[in-house]
């Protein structure tokens, strides 16, 4: 005897995509020892370093593709680089943010309402100004950096004054005294 079995429907089972979870202003609670207000106060700052640091990194992959010059080859490289270590920058912010129990937000249209980094503009700028304008925004993240790791660290955030200072500032620090170099008044050449 024949059996017919009915086919087996293997389509991959979607979820309505409009469905949010939970607001991206909610915290959940994380038993990390510090108080939701706290928390709630860091996240909102981390989001704001997080929209910046963003800027930034878009704006080094811009100027990447986009620089030109005698000293081509060397910047191109050096704002590549510089690239991938903001990637790690926003990658460890966001990641802070969830410790905290809040929700990175890091979609385009948040970092263009949030950061305090002016947008460059659509076309293709001279090299000084491409550089000024990397420096500006590192000194925008180096001097909020400052202001919110005090804040966290009197709150008693440890763990989120250490990763400002540590994995943030420093790094944009470093960062910014690179790019000045090449901005600085030497000659290429000895007369």
């Amino acid at each position: 005897m024949a059996t017919t079995t009915e086919p087996i429907d293997v389509s991959p089972q979607l979820s309505r995509v409009e469905t949010e979870v939970r607001q991206s202003e909610d915290l959940i609670d994380i038993p990390i020892g510090l108080p939701r207000e706290d928390r709630e106060k860091t996240v909102y700052q981390l989001n704001q370093l997080l929209a910046d640091s963003i800027m930034l990194k878009d704006m080094y992959k811009k100027h990447h593709w986009q620089v030109a010059g005698p000293t081509f080859y060397q910047i191109h490289l050096l704002l590549d680089r510089h690239y991938g270590e903001q990637v790690e920058i926003v990658d460890t912010v966001a990641e802070r943010i969830q410790v905290l129990g809040g929700a990175a937000r890091g979609m385009p249209a948040d970092v263009a309402e949030k950061s305090q980094i002016a947008h460059p503009p659509r076309g293709r700028e001279a090299l000084t100004d491409q550089l000024t304008r990397l420096l500006q925004a590192h000194e925008t993240i180096c001097t909020y950096c400052r202001f919110i790791a005090k804040a966290i660290g009197e709150r008693g955030d440890l763990g989120t004054e250490d990763m400002v200072v540590g994995d943030v500032l420093r790094v944009n620090e470093f960062q910014a005294w690179f790019i000045a170099e090449h901005l600085a008044p030497v000659p290429l050449e000895n007369s």
